[in-house]
């Protein structure tokens, strides 16, 4: 892990968006905060973390304590998104809210005031190197119509250097790129391509 974050670095990546499951929220299972915290020393870049958790109020504060800077959480069956949130504010971290396929924009209408980016998942969660849902296009068009700045309009899956310049076209600020990126000859080459657009 120390290598990989020394390579994505060097080929210019602007952050490490840290997919956190719990086997539960969808059914992989990756790392939490400890595994963050070890990863911390090696790079001064921002630390992303996307918590695909049933519970993501248990990690907040271990995630502070980890060096993660900001928090994506999922409004799916949570019962108190506003105040999760809210606490990662006041944490001092940016907060994120983030949108499965077939959660409708309109959710984000009521938690606009504690929010610092949306993230609109393009893929149904939890597992790498799917192809981009292609209605999502429209989702994004429209939750960048909701918002404004200084909130952040991220998508996540399936994103590549032929389909990004759409997403960009239709309002997205920030690509989160796995697999068209781990999977690429040269990442510093692949980076420049989308920075490029």
């Amino acid at each position: 892990l120390q290598k990989d974050i020394y390579d994505l670095e060097t080929a210019g990546i602007d952050y490490f968006h840290l997919d956190v499951m719990d086997g539960l929220f969808v059914p992989n299972l990756t790392f939490g905060p400890p595994i963050i915290k070890a990863l911390r020393p090696h790079t001064s870049l921002p630390f992303d973390a996307h918590l695909m958790v049933n519970n993501p109020f248990s990690l907040l504060h271990d995630l502070k304590e980890a060096g993660v800077d900001r928090i994506t959480v999922h409004g799916e069956g949570q019962l108190h998104v506003f105040k999760v949130l809210e606490t990662i504010r006041s944490l001092g971290m940016k907060a994120g809210l983030a949108l499965n396929p077939g959660t409708g924009a309109e959710v984000i209408l009521p938690l606009l005031s504690v929010l610092d980016h949306v993230l609109i998942m393009s893929v149904n969660p939890g597992f790498g190197g799917q192809l981009f849902i292609e209605a999502m296009h429209e989702k994004i068009i429209k939750v960048r119509s909701m918002i404004h700045d200084p909130i952040i309009l991220q998508v996540d899956g399936g994103v590549t250097t032929y389909n990004a310049p759409r997403i960009i076209k239709h309002g997205a600020q920030s690509l989160v790129v796995g697999s068209a990126l781990m999977k690429s000859q040269c990442y510093k080459s692949t980076i420049q391509t989308l920075k490029g657009l």
